[in-house]
This record gives structure tokens, sequence and C-alpha cells, in this order.
């Protein structure tokens, strides 16, 4: 032959972050095979936080180092500048959701045991516990950092399960309140696999349409293919649910409450944070680079889903008593506001990149002050485990003021009062809609922010301003690692408040290139 064919080659270097976190999945696994059990929690807890940390060092030296502009992994992964944005947004909240979940006092000791059961005392009484709690929360933090740099149908697919997947699992592992965390897993597993269904059923029918996968070849297709709009809007369509799900967008918002409420508080901030950050990343991709030609059809149809999950989110917020089931519906409110962002696009790349960069920068304000605030859940606890009712936060400020204040003040953050990182991220995201012509929108958002900001001062003012009970919870001395938490959250919350302009700076230079195509 005068020719000879080369391999394809795959960029290891690019993808350096993943492999490190998967690796190191692999690497718990093997503990929890051959390990002495005395020994696990010894070797799992720095394993999994040097490999978040060795991840997060390695996005940052690819960034110094110069943003792709080609695909990698034979054009199946797209590490591009918001991509390497959301990886260190994504490794930085794990490694501080791993600070909250190393307190073992969140896991059941035996999940296999009955509720109640003497198995279950046994369990106890003999110290048990989950340590693959950690190589579980690497392999979906792996699903986290893969699914929104997916640049193909089937690798997000692939990313999609293996995120989730542990997260099902995870729901299950609260120590207290078990038959609702076990509920909550279930309603998860259960809603998740529908909502996969919906994505591969939608990926089926666009390779139907366009003859691939990959994002950019269905988009080239969106000019070019004629009398398969069938195949087209369907699959999009199912796409779009399955997506929205992750999200927790209305109406497909039914799970968040339930699956918040019952899994142990670390999973659900860890949720809360880094599966939605990885989620919008995603819905960003599929819907800018592989269905971009096609935003005069989609975007009507994100316009009603964004109004209408600010306004279930801020309203059903109101009527909650659970502390942790109020933030799952701010959680989902604050999907709204973001939906706003991914809405304000425009015919210019300046105006693209303003909407980028500002859901860049509201995925790390609220992030940030979403694991702050569930770290401060978890130390306010009466004698059947964490005090979960509001009427038990009746007098904190005067119990504890400095706890009340702090987490007065990541709800304030959560409202977009001035000074906080949450003003700044919704002035951000608000601001690019105007500019893309999105008033109506963002006088939606402006109005559900308003009614969220009466349930936030709500909890406020219970705290403050009522007298406690005198069987009332009792807050726990912070282990060093949720104090740690605390503190971080806190002075990152002020910071992004006071001087937002370095990271608004580093997500707009992120933004700069938009995505790779």
């Amino acid at each position: 032959m005068n020719g000879t064919i080369q391999a394809p080659t795959i960029e290891y270097a690019l993808l350096a972050p993943m492999l490190v976190v998967f690796g190191a999945a692999i690497a718990g696994v093997l503990v929890e095979a051959f390990a002495p059990r005395y020994l696990r929690s010894a070797i799992h807890l720095p394993l999994t936080l040097l490999s978040l940390a060795g991840a997060f060092a390695l996005t940052v030296w690819q960034a110094v180092k110069g943003v792709p502009t080609k695909p990698a992994a034979m054009g199946a992964v797209a590490v591009d500048g918001p991509a390497l944005f959301i990886w260190g947004a994504i490794l930085v909240l794990a490694f501080v959701s791993v600070m909250l979940i190393n307190d073992e006092d969140h896991f059941v000791a035996a999940a296999a045991a009955v509720p109640g059961s003497a198995e279950e005392e046994q369990a106890l009484y003999e110290g048990a516990a989950h340590t693959e709690i950690y190589p579980l929360v690497l392999f979906a933090v792996g699903g986290m950092l893969l699914f929104p740099a997916s640049n193909d149908l089937l690798v997000a697919f692939v990313a999609l399960e293996v995120m989730s997947l542990p997260l099902y699992l995870l729901c299950g592992l609260a120590r207290r309140r078990r038959l609702l965390s076990q509920e909550a897993a279930v309603k998860y597993f259960l809603l998740g696999a529908f909502s996969s269904a919906f994505f591969l059923y939608g990926t089926a029918l666009l390779y139907g349409y366009a003859g691939s996968i990959d994002l950019a070849q269905i988009n080239k297709a969106l000019g070019a293919v004629g009398g398969q709009d069938t195949l087209l809007y369907i699959g999009a369509a199912m796409l779009g649910v399955g997506l929205l799900f992750k999200i927790g967008a209305a109406p497909f918002q039914a799970w968040k409450p339930d699956v918040y409420q019952g899994s142990p508080t670390p999973i659900t901030a860890l949720m809360a944070s880094g599966t939605l950050v990885a989620a919008f990343g995603a819905l960003l991709r599929v819907f800018w680079v592989g269905l971009g030609g096609l935003d005069w059809n989609w975007r009507p149809v994100l316009y009603a889903v964004a109004i209408l999950t600010m306004v279930v989110g801020a309203v059903l917020a109101i009527t909650q008593t659970d502390i942790k089931r109020m933030l799952a519906y701010s959680s989902i409110a604050h999907g709204g506001f973001l939906l706003v962002g991914v809405i304000a696009t425009g015919t210019s790349a300046a105006q693209n990149t303003s909407a980028l960069s500002g859901i860049l920068f509201y995925l790390v304000a609220y992030g940030v002050t979403t694991v702050g605030a569930f770290a401060v859940v978890t130390m306010v606890r009466d004698a059947g485990g964490e005090a979960w009712h509001l009427s038990r936060w009746a007098g904190l400020g005067k119990r504890s003021p400095l706890l009340a204040g702090v987490f007065a003040f990541f709800l304030l953050a959560f409202a977009g009062i001035p000074l906080t990182s949450g003003f700044f991220g919704k002035y951000a995201v608000f601001q690019a809609a105007v500019t893309g012509g999105a008033l109506p929108l963002v006088i939606v958002g402006v109005v559900a922010s308003a009614v969220a900001a009466f349930f936030y001062v709500r909890v406020i003012v219970l705290m403050f301003f009522s007298d406690p009970a005198a069987d009332g919870p009792t807050v726990v001395l912070p282990s060093r690692g949720t104090a740690a938490v605390v503190a971080f959250a806190a002075l990152a919350t002020v910071v992004l408040g006071v001087y937002p302009q370095p990271m608004l700076d580093l997500a707009h230079s992120a933004a700069h290139s938009l995505f790779v195509r």
C-alpha cells in the first residue's frame, strides 16, 4: 500500500480532569473491595479530596495554556471555554460538598437493614459506615464533568446515566427519616428513568433526521434535510424534556421537593449545586450548538417554560413548612431565572457572549450560596435529627445569632438583595435578556423575585422576631469541614456581591469563544 491509515487520536491531556476523577472513583472501588473495613474511611477522604483538587488544578492549567478550538476524543467531547469554566465550578462545589459528606452522622449505618430493626441497631452499635459513598460521589462528579462537555448525543446520554445512577443510590442513605429517604430514592430513580428514556428516544429521532448524533452535524442538517420535520420536532421536544427534567423546570419539577427533602443533606447540597450546573451546561450546548438553527421554534417553548418555572417555584415555596422543601422550590425558581438567560440569545456574537457569561456567573453564585445554606441546615437539630419544620427555627436568632445571621445572609442572596452575589447574578442574566428583546420575561422574573423575597424574609422574621420554644432545636458544634464550608460560602457570597468584576471577567473570557462546534 502506498499510504498508511492513521488511527484516530484521543487528546488525553484535554480530558485529564475527567480522567483523574474517574480514576479516583475506580481506585475507591478497589479500596472497597480489598482494604480492611477500619482503613477505608482513612483512605477514601484524602483520595476524594486530592482527586478533586488535582482535577481543578488541571482545569486551571488547561485554561491558562489555551482554550482548544476543536473537539477532543474523536469529536465526542468539546473542551472549550464554557466547558472549562463549568468544570471548575463543579469541582469546587463537589469539593466543599465532600467536606459536608465527611460528617458521617448524616448517613445510615446499614442501608440493607429494615428501619428500626435489630440489624440496624446492631450496625449502629458497631459503628458501621457506608464508605462506598465516596467512590459513588466521584462517579457522579465525573458524569457531571462529561455531561456539559458532550459534543454528541450518545456521549451525553452516557454522561447523564453516569451522573444520575450514583445519585439514585446516595439519596436513599439518610440516617434519619429512612423511609422518607428511601421513598425519595425510588421517586428519583423512576422519574429519572422516564426522563432518560425521553432523552434517548429524542436522540434516536434526531439521528433519523440528520443521520448523525454529532451536534454540529445535526445543526448543519437543519437547513439541508427536507421532508423530515416530524422527526426533527418530536426529537427536539423529547430531548428537551430529558434536559428540563434534570434542571427541575416546570412542569417537570415534581421530583425535586421530595428528593431534596428525603436525601441526606450533603447529597442534597451536591445535587442542588453541581447537578444544576452540569445540566444547564448540557442544555446550553444542545440548544445552542445542536439546535441553534431551530431557535425560532424552541425559543417560544422555553419562553413559556421559563415563566411557568419562575411562577411555580416562587408561589409554591410560600406554602412550604419544611425548610428543605422550601429551598427546593427556591431552586426551581432560580432554574427559571437561568432559563431567561438561555432565551436571551441574539443575532450577534456579542449578545450570545453576554447571555452566556451571565449564566456562567449566576451558576457559580447560586451554587456556592446553596451549598452554604444546606450546610447551615445540617447544624440545626432536634431529638429526631435536623430541625426540618420551619416552626422549629423560631427564635434561632436568639439562641445562635451568628448562625442565624449567616443563614439570613444566604437567604437575602437568594432573594437578590444588593451587595450579595445573587443580585449581580440576576442583574447579569436580566440585562442580557433585555438586550436580547425579552423584556416581558424580565418583568415576570422581577415579579417572581419579589414573591420569592417574601418567603425568604418570612424565615428571617421567624428566626429573629419570634421567641424560641423551651424544647427548641439546638445548634450542634460543627465539624471543621462543615465550619469551613459555611465560612467559604459566606465569604464567596460577600466577595461576589461586593466585588464581582473578577468573576464576571472570567465568565466573559470563558464565554467569549462560545462553544466549539
